[in-house]
């Protein structure tokens, strides 16, 4: 049961705010309305403004001039207009007026976005402009040296691919699809594991227009030296970046990552080289080469920063991916302890599913429960905690086990037991909110199946019979657990028919932000109809996947009972 009340998350900034919020460009973000709703301290620096005098100020009112300092109108104004929303464009030499009243030469580019919470629908970096004529050579440039707005062009392309990927590997690759051929011919990207170990991930060459990844070169690597002066070395130790070339490494190698280096100038023909850590907020997890094969395209200290400016993004990304698959696989095993093993029942199938939150910590307070009673009757139990957080499943864990040890030692019908548990919850657990459902499901001397059960604010059950008649099992209502509330709980009672499918799940299969619960319950209903004859496992398979909402963002318990038929 997701906490409807708490704000939604925000994401995590490692990727995306401080990306935008160190990059050497000026950005500020555009509103639907064409006002500034967000701009980086860059921006404010270069135009020497104040954030005040920015926000909420419509761009092309605050910053469109030309060369004389007059107003641009907005019919000939590139930067205006709703198409901002809908492509990107870059531009040659602007004007931007600044705070002391002088006009600052800049270039330019937009990123379409789509919509969020502040309604940004576009991004526009700009960066000064060279002082010398547009596409004029610098004195001792490479003549493969791109311009300030290439270069601002990169960046901006290189951290819309890392943001806007969870995918963060396959990110990398069209990251270096942007890097080759305009930048360098190879790309080498050697990468840290959790273990220290170091692995040359990706090698990628630029030949007769078209990338091909050079997987015989990759692979691992030697381990970090603790010292090595050697430029790829301090790269993975985070101590600095370096230009270098086949000579660097022509003496006798001092650690087993020069020998690799000095394969990989052999293999790939490289001439000149540019290396720099791929460093996180908090760690380095790699480093970032990249090859020319032609001498007289020598990178140049000024390229050597643009490098060092793309692995910054790349480490910012990785770093926040690492955190993730931490924590998804700390989450991970904590479900698989929490949810339990299913009892053997003599003629009776049981089957279960469990499905985490998509944008939470892969683990939550949705659970199911069955075990078998003293007296030979099985306890049955789908129950969800607020929220989808490890303090939900804690939470869980603590309710679940209350539950177990009061139903197995005390011989109550279930509202009894729920009850009881409820009046102690607020007292020696720190849930503060949950619903579910308890039954017993118990065989009669004649043969016949019958559950009993009661029912705390949960969905109800839904009993699908064999000839695909279904029906809610909504006979015992009462109100969620928690409250503080002493009604009096009620429970219910059926005989299921034989061959019949018992349904027991939790919200988030049937709601979502964006579809209602009275449609949801719906939608499984009909869908269960059509699959009353799958055997359990593909019932249980087909039900998640046609009926949970494609927006869900909640996770999913699911348990399933199939009655016999009565010749068995």
């Amino acid at each position: 049961m997701a906490d409807r009340s708490a704000a939604r998350a925000p994401a995590d900034p490692g990727t995306a705010n401080a990306a935008l919020e160190h990059s050497s460009a000026g950005i500020y973000a555009v509103g639907r309305t064409g006002r500034i709703v967000w701009a980086n301290q860059r921006a404010l620096d270069l135009l020497l403004l104040k954030a005040h005098e920015v926000i909420g100020k419509d761009a092309h009112d605050l910053l469109h001039r030309d060369a004389d300092g007059h107003t641009v109108t907005r019919e000939a104004c590139e930067r205006g207009g709703t198409q901002l929303a809908h492509r990107a464009f870059r531009t040659g030499r602007n004007w931007f007026p600044r705070g002391d009243g002088t006009l600052l030469p800049g270039q330019w580019l937009s990123l379409p976005c789509e919509p969020n919470d502040r309604g940004t629908v576009a991004l526009i970096a700009f960066h000064p402009a060279e002082e010398t004529h547009p596409g004029a050579p610098q004195a001792g440039a490479s003549p493969r040296a791109l311009s300030e707005g290439e270069r601002l062009a990169l960046l901006a392309d290189t951290t819309a691919q890392l943001i806007s990927n969870v995918d963060v590997h396959g990110a990398l690759r069209r990251v270096v699809e942007l890097m080759l051929p305009r930048l360098a011919d190879w790309a080498v990207i050697d990468l840290i594991t959790e273990g220290d170990e170091v692995t040359r991930s990706l090698v990628v060459q630029a030949q007769e227009s078209a990338l091909h990844v050079r997987e015989d070169l990759q692979g691992p690597m030697p381990p970090v030296p603790a010292s090595s002066p050697m430029p790829l070395s301090k790269a993975l130790r985070g101590v600095s970046s370096a230009l270098a070339g086949p000579e660097t490494y022509d003496g006798p190698p001092d650690t087993g990552i020069a020998v690799e280096q000095r394969k990989l100038f052999e293999a790939t023909g490289i001439q000149t080289a540019a290396i720099a850590p791929i460093r996180g907020p908090h760690e380095v997890v790699g480093a970032l080469t990249l090859g020319r094969v032609r001498r007289d395209e020598a990178f140049t200290t000024g390229e050597l920063t643009l490098v060092e400016d793309i692995a910054r993004r790349i480490g910012i990304a990785l770093e926040n991916a690492r955190h993730y698959q931490r924590q998804r696989q700390v989450a991970a095993t904590m479900q698989r302890y929490l949810l339990p093993q299913l009892p053997r029942l003599s003629g009776v199938e049981m089957t279960t599913r469990y499905l985490p939150a998509p944008d939470a910590s892969h683990v939550g307070g949705d659970w199911y429960d069955a075990f078998t009673l003293p007296g030979g009757d099985t306890a049955l139990v789908i129950g969800d905690v607020a929220g989808h957080d490890l303090d939900a499943a804690a939470g869980m864990a603590q309710l679940r086990n209350m539950l177990r040890a009061y139903t197995w030692s005390r011989d109550d019908p279930p509202h009894h037991t729920v009850q009881h548990l409820d009046q102690a919850m607020r007292h020696i657990t720190d849930v503060r909110m949950a619903t579910l459902i308890l039954a017993r499901l118990a065989r009669e001397p004649d043969g016949e199946w019958i559950l009993r059960w009661t029912s705390a604010g949960h969905p109800p059950p839904l009993l699908v019979e064999y000839d695909g008649v279904t029906r809610y099992l909504d006979e015992s209502k009462g109100i969620l657990l928690g409250t503080g509330t002493l009604h009096p709980r009620t429970e219910a009672r059926v005989t299921l028919p034989p061959g019949s499918t018992l349904v027991f799940y939790t919200d988030g299969l049937i709601e979502s932000r964006r579809q209602l619960l009275d449609v949801g319950l719906a939608r499984m209903r009909r869908h269960a109809a059509v699959l009353a004859h799958r055997p359990l496992n593909s019932f249980a398979d087909q039900l998640l996947q046609h009926t949970r909402p494609a927006d869900n963002d909640d996770d999913v318990a699911l348990l399933t009972i199939r009655i016999p038929h009565a010749s068995r």
